[in-house]
């Protein structure tokens, strides 16, 4: 898995398979939650900008994935 991803759509379905991963409850949660805030991190503004989800990447995710990602960010702060 990378850390830093030039394109959206392939940053968009590497979280998402992370998040389904977690949610088939193939890895633990801490293991998930550092996984995805070292992509958070790694990635800036395109995962979050301006404290938002830009509407591309939380299309291409969906809303139960998003809230679980936001869970995460808010977790962060």
């Amino acid at each position: 898995m990378r850390a830093v991803y030039k394109n959206p759509g392939e940053l968009a379905t590497c979280l998402k398979d992370l998040v389904d991963t977690y949610l088939e409850e193939l890895i633990s949660y801490d293991n998930f939650e550092s996984k995805v805030s070292k992509i958070i991190k790694a990635n800036g503004d395109s995962v979050y900008k301006n404290g938002h989800m830009p509407v591309k990447l939380a299309n291409i995710l969906g809303d139960e994935r998003v809230e679980i990602i936001n869970k995460i960010f808010e977790d962060m702060k």
